[in-house]
């Protein structure tokens, strides 16, 4: 066994002993992210590598501590990425990406990171290295384990190492932007959507609806002469802002909700900034409206409501996730139970009270 993974065992074993927490960090690009864990730092930035890589398998294995820019920098060398389109928000590792569960504008299309963890390596609450999934599709026995680890934000356990799999860059991409006010964009959202079109990501704000299609050129050049629209000069510039929130939507300090609804849902006529994706079932807030209206305006449109940016005082008052029915919350508490006994990992990041 590798030296750091011993070190990594023999601090959980501690943490049992002693009753004290770890707190699992990798980069920390999302500590922002959830509750405030308690407990001492558990560092995995110096487990990182690529172990296997093979194209033409479209698989890959990494490292927790492998940063995800390096990782994609040696996709890209073979012409593959990770196709949900992970946020960075700084200097993020594999690890922390599934443990987050976060995907970028792209997710409506090819689906979240979860669908693409093949299998999973991690320590357990009772210092045991486990080991679940593997490097294909169809090798699942039992509960499907490394999918319930992504997002899960490390309350389950620590991984170790993980395999994913990964998919060609596309071969044509084209961004084309349409003045439509919100109820048409979502009315266009949802009628192209049952179309056969190459609709890749989504978005909408201020009266601005932009479409990115993607796939072979024909496909593209078949699409951009049916839907008509501008086409979007700096098209890269514009996604990566979104997926890394560097837009200007983003920008200053008022907390930010991220609501996600059925796509087909009118409007939420709730007033402050917003941004919507995915076909329309992300929707974006910005503002304090309350924890209360909100989840209950997502509630009705099919879905939850979650404070994605803020600060501790509207942690604290508003909690960060939809509260969980009592059925859920048996769930959530019989898994905790099963991989972290002792309660040693993240206490406090997903739910206050575990």
């Amino acid at each position: 066994m590798d030296t750091v993974l011993k070190e990594w065992i023999g601090r959980v074993h501690d943490a049992v002993e002693t009753q004290q927490p770890l707190r699992i960090r990798g980069g920390g690009s999302k500590d922002f992210y959830g509750g405030t864990p308690a407990g001492e730092v558990l560092d995995t930035a110096a487990y990182r590598g690529i172990v296997v890589y093979e194209p033409t398998e479209l698989v890959v294995v990494a490292r927790a501590g492998t940063p995800l820019a390096e990782l994609e920098a040696a996709l890209a060398e073979k012409g593959q990425c990770l196709p949900f389109e992970p946020p960075h928000f700084g200097a993020a590792t594999v690890g922390g990406m599934v443990a987050a569960g976060l995907s970028g504008p792209r997710r409506a299309a090819v689906g979240a990171v979860r669908d693409y963890v093949l299998g999973v390596k991690l320590i357990d609450g009772k210092g045991e290295l486990l080991s679940f999934g593997g490097q294909v599709m169809k090798n699942v026995a039992g509960y499907d384990v490394p999918r319930l680890i992504a997002g899960s934000l490390g309350t389950l356990g620590l991984i170790a190492e993980v395999a994913l799999k990964v998919l060609p860059l596309p071969v044509a991409e084209r961004s084309l932007r349409f003045a439509l006010d919100e109820a048409e964009a979502l009315r266009k959202l949802n009628e192209w959507g049952g179309q056969p079109l190459p609709i890749a990501a989504s978005a909408w704000h201020d009266g601005v609806l932009t479409l990115r299609l993607a796939g072979a050129h024909a496909a593209v050049d078949a699409a951009q002469a049916m839907l008509g629209g501008e086409v979007v000069a700096d098209a890269a510039a514009f996604w990566a802002s979104l997926r890394e929130q560097t837009h200007a939507f983003f920008a200053g300090g008022e907390p930010l909700w991220r609501l996600s609804v059925a796509s087909v849902a009118q409007p939420l006529g709730i007033p402050g900034p917003t941004l919507i994706e995915w076909g329309g079932a992300q929707r974006w807030l910005r503002g304090d409206q309350g924890a209360e209206q909100l989840r209950s305006a997502a509630a009705s449109a099919g879905g939850h409501a979650a404070l994605f940016r803020g600060g501790d005082a509207i942690k604290a008052s508003a909690g960060v996730f939809q509260p969980l029915s009592p059925a859920l919350l048996k769930i959530h508490r019989n898994l905790k139970q099963a991989f972290d006994p002792h309660g040693v990992f993240n206490r406090g990041r997903l739910y206050p009270d575990f």
